[in-house]
């Protein structure tokens, strides 16, 4: 699909954007924009998408993505239907230059300029460092005048300083759309999350991209730089995730759940896609004392 543009609201009071955004999915949708973009996840969870990276997000995560980079986060709709507290996070929006062209030049901000360079494949920020990051966007949101600026800096330094930080998109990943491919990958991905559960099709998701099957391999291959396979394991194991964390159900329950027809392949593929065992994942999210999960990532 080809990421759509996306004009950011700004204003003529600020030289940056940053927002409380309480409507969930209201940029669901592939879309890229030349100002950088950090977003902290307060309230929660469902699919992220940033280049050809796919991973669930959910409450406390943190991420920058850099200038044109497409990117979408899809909530979990059975949670914004469950007890009706929205999903909310914290947004900010800003242009590499918003200083001038030259100031990210200048050799004392040699290690902001360098993360902002690797924020072009997007960065997950991790570890305790996002209390504090997210603490400066708050003071953000209330701040006027020149502190407001010199609390952006003080945001970027504290990222640039953050030990933990993983690129998400791949070395590889290029745009690589045109504007016929928007409706395409839209009904591609559209009918991938709708269906996700049970057995798709070689012919089947061709038949929604009106290819014939081998046009349809190659043509995914090309804009996504993934196999369908891999995409559509990418959202299954997301879904799994989100299942493990809930302790809702035991692990083979949510190996079918999930959309897989025995539990070798899920096995093989949730380690794959996470880098775990489905119960090497699970044991990071201890149960508290109310019987809920609660991540201990920080």
């Amino acid at each position: 699909m080809k990421p759509q543009l996306l004009k950011v609201t700004s204003e003529i009071v600020h030289s940056f954007n940053a927002r409380r955004d309480m409507s969930p999915n209201v940029n669901n949708r592939w879309h890229y924009h030349p100002e950088l973009e950090l977003v902290y996840f307060h309230r929660g969870s469902g699919t992220q998408f940033v280049g050809d990276n796919i991973k669930i997000f959910g409450p406390g995560d943190m991420v920058l993505v850099g200038k044109n980079l497409p990117h979408y986060w899809k909530y979990d709709e059975a949670e914004l239907e469950s007890d009706g507290s929205q999903p909310f996070a914290t947004v900010m929006h800003f242009y590499d230059n918003f200083l001038g062209d030259s100031f990210l030049n200048l050799p004392e901000n040699k290690t902001i300029k360098a993360t902002l360079d690797s924020a072009t494949r997007g960065l997950q920020i991790l570890g305790p460092a996002k209390k504090k990051i997210a603490a400066y966007m708050q003071e953000i949101l209330t701040t006027e005048g020149p502190r407001r600026i010199l609390l952006l800096l003080e945001t970027l330094l504290a990222i640039s300083e953050c030990p933990e930080k993983k690129v998400l998109a791949s070395l590889g990943f290029r745009q690589n759309f045109e504007e016929a491919d928007k409706d395409r990958i839209n009904s591609i991905c559209e009918y991938s999350f709708a269906n996700f559960k049970s057995k798709i099709l070689l012919e089947e998701i061709a038949g929604i991209a009106n290819l014939s099957p081998n046009s349809f391999c190659r043509y995914f291959k090309l804009k996504t730089q993934k196999t369908y396979s891999q995409f559509i394991n990418e959202i299954r194991i997301g879904h799994a995730c989100k299942l493990l964390i809930e302790d809702s159900v035991n692990v083979k329950q949510i190996c079918y759940e999930s959309g897989f027809n025995n539990f070798s392949s899920f096995h093989s593929a949730f380690k794959s896609v996470t880098g775990k065992t489905p119960l090497g994942y699970q044991s990071k999210f201890p149960v508290n004392n109310n019987g809920a999960k609660q991540s201990i990532a920080g």
